[in-house]
């Protein structure tokens, strides 16, 4: 495989998940890659799926920045809620330590987690969506999930969102009292230090076996309709 079609890999996995043609990156990827290809495909020459999800990310960003946002409006919330959905997907995929993670998988995780903070706090929305995708970088690098993920939605959430997702661990080992004085007091000084300790809080008890939570596209509806009451 050359240069030229590992690029066109690329481009084309990423179209087909803009246009919602495919639903899942791998797949799309494995699609192009034998329109492509021809002969057998060695996993080691194609792109990684990180790849695609940051010309994912190049492609949302130019429709936001069109210089039409009237007509473009529509369409990229509808691919900012798309493109939350490709993140989380993959996490059903993602089995967790069972001592500490007994519910099994972190897309289940992450749902019981959202279903939680919405009964604590239904009408925030930034807290909602922390809630939703505190976890979607253990698809991307399960050594460093929080600076992956954040990396992932660089433009699509907001500030408050991003700072909630990026100290939830800390706020977990806060709470558990092995975090140092200095960070704690740092944290204690942020106006949104009352809701980073709530997230821990469904975290921690988001762990349960067997319990009913929503689809993704159930979750994502109800933050998408929180948005659209607050004209964002």
């Amino acid at each position: 495989m050359n240069e030229k079609q590992r690029r066109q890999i690329v481009w084309e996995a990423a179209r087909l998940l803009h246009t919602h043609q495919e639903e899942d990156v791998e797949r799309a990827k494995m699609r192009v890659a034998r329109q492509i290809c021809h002969g057998p495909l060695r996993r080691g020459e194609l792109p990684t799926n990180r790849e695609i999800r940051e010309e994912l990310q190049r492609m949302l960003v130019a429709d936001d920045e069109s210089p039409h946002p009237a007509a473009t409006v529509a369409a990229t919330d509808l691919d900012r809620y798309h493109y939350f959905a490709i993140l989380l997907r993959p996490l059903e995929e993602v089995k967790q330590d069972p001592a500490r993670h007994p519910e099994g998988d972190v897309l289940y995780h992450s749902l019981q987690v959202f279903e939680l903070a919405r009964d604590r706090l239904p009408y925030d929305e930034e807290f909602l969506l922390a809630a939703l995708l505190h976890d979607v970088g253990k698809a991307i690098d399960r050594r460093n999930h929080v600076a992956a993920g954040l990396q992932a939605l660089v433009g699509f959430i907001s500030p408050r969102t991003a700072w909630l997702i990026e100290h939830h661990s800390e706020a977990n080992q806060l709470r558990q009292g092995t975090i140092g004085a200095r960070l704690r007091r740092r944290l204690e000084a942020d106006e949104n230090f009352d809701e980073l300790m709530l997230l821990s809080e469904c975290d921690r008890e988001g762990r349960c076996q067997g319990v009913d939570v929503p689809e993704v596209e159930e979750a994502l509806e109800y933050i998408r309709g929180l948005a659209d009451e607050h004209g964002e």
